[in-house]
């Protein structure tokens, strides 16, 4: 039976050690003292290797299937995202205006760390989702934002980048996908997305779809992709 054991020492050394985070004179940073960022690496690790790692077997064996239009995870994986949810942390850096804990990004990224390492198809689901909450909190609305962030803060909603087309995987540059403005703040896209990672599942109530497109006058390559 493989095994996950978080390298917590390291975590700690880096945190500590390398980037001195508790002396930092950014906000929330001063009140990372080991103490702290152990207490949470400690749990993350917990998590990581009783919750997340078994589910590697199940989501080799069964994995995901459609059924009557619905994709179905495998089994387990319904209860692992309702432990991340509930135990806060699909929201460690997120703002607290929107229900997340406003810890400093780099405890997100080593929680991430563990989670990652002991399952990463499971983590995909709310990883995905922390980069459209990003995506949402730098760039959206006001009215984006309160619809939005709330719910895929928890994870409650979850979100998609949708990148990929038949012609283009990497090279977005030549994508064709296009965004027609239609004078009411609303776009109309035409195009194609495939292979869209967590596009379609049943760990969430709504899936938010990022799409990426080009707008008129946006200019060639990646430099016209919205």
């Amino acid at each position: 039976m493989p095994i996950y054991q978080s390298p917590i020492k390291d975590m700690q050394f880096v945190l500590h050690e390398v980037l001195r985070v508790s002396e930092d004179d950014c906000p929330g940073f001063a009140d990372l003292d080991p103490d702290t960022t152990g207490a949470i690496l400690e749990e993350a690790g917990r998590v990581a290797s009783e919750v997340l790692l078994p589910l590697n077997q199940v989501g080799d064996q069964v994995g995901c299937v459609l059924e009557n239009g619905v994709v179905r995870t495998p089994p387990g994986f319904q209860d692992a995202m309702r432990a991340m949810r509930d135990g806060g942390w699909t929201s460690i850096d997120c703002d607290p205006d929107y229900g997340g804990q406003g810890l400093p990004y780099v405890m997100h990224t080593a929680a991430q760390e563990a989670f990652v390492s002991a399952n990463m198809a499971f983590n995909m689901y709310q990883g995905l989702t922390h980069g459209a909450y990003s995506a949402i909190h730098i760039h959206g609305s006001d009215q984006q934002k309160r619809t939005y962030l709330p719910k895929l803060t928890t994870c409650e909603w979850t979100g998609t980048m949708n990148l990929t087309e038949p012609h283009a995987g990497t090279d977005l540059g030549i994508m064709r996908t296009r965004a027609v403005p239609n004078g009411d703040g609303t776009y109309a896209i035409t195009g194609q997305k495939i292979f869209i990672s967590s596009g379609e599942h049943d760990l969430a109530e709504n899936i938010i779809h990022l799409v990426l497109a080009k707008a008129p006058g946006g200019g060639d390559g990646t430099k016209g992709v919205s």
